[in-house]
């Protein structure tokens, strides 16, 4: 972490005296830091991979060439990743699993309140679960 943030001591923790706080090395879950903590790391790992960060929505993440273009859209946790390259769309699942070990969810149905639905004729978004 870049700044020091302190903890009262867990009950149980019997090395510490009274008064005395515990000093975070890294940032833990459900802290207000550790949400700009993950999307800095994220961030870097991105632009370390290729992609540029959109100046518009710096959660957008871009990589394109003459014939290929692959987006990468952060939200939290979760990462919507999409394009016309195959190959890059693999590769880039592949480090991100070797990097941060995460869960391949397949094609999209849900995202921050719209269903995706895919068809030959193309794909529909919809916000019939929020509506209702």
């Amino acid at each position: 972490m870049k700044e020091d943030v302190y903890m009262v001591a867990s009950p149980g923790l019997t090395s510490i005296q009274l008064g005395q706080v515990c000093k975070l090395k890294k940032a833990l879950y459900g802290l207000k830091q550790a949400c700009r903590e993950w999307f800095a790391r994220l961030s870097s790992f991105f632009i370390s991979i290729g992609y540029t960060q959109s100046m518009n929505d710096y959660s957008l993440f871009i990589n394109s060439s003459e014939v290929s273009f692959t987006a990468l859209l952060v939200y939290m946790g979760d990462i919507i990743l999409a394009g016309n390259d195959k190959e890059e769309i693999e590769r880039v699942k592949e480090t991100l699993n070797k990097t941060f070990k995460i869960k391949d969810l397949d094609d999209l149905r849900y995202f921050l309140g719209f269903e995706v639905a895919r068809s030959k004729k193309g794909i529909m978004m919809n916000q019939r679960k929020y509506a209702l």
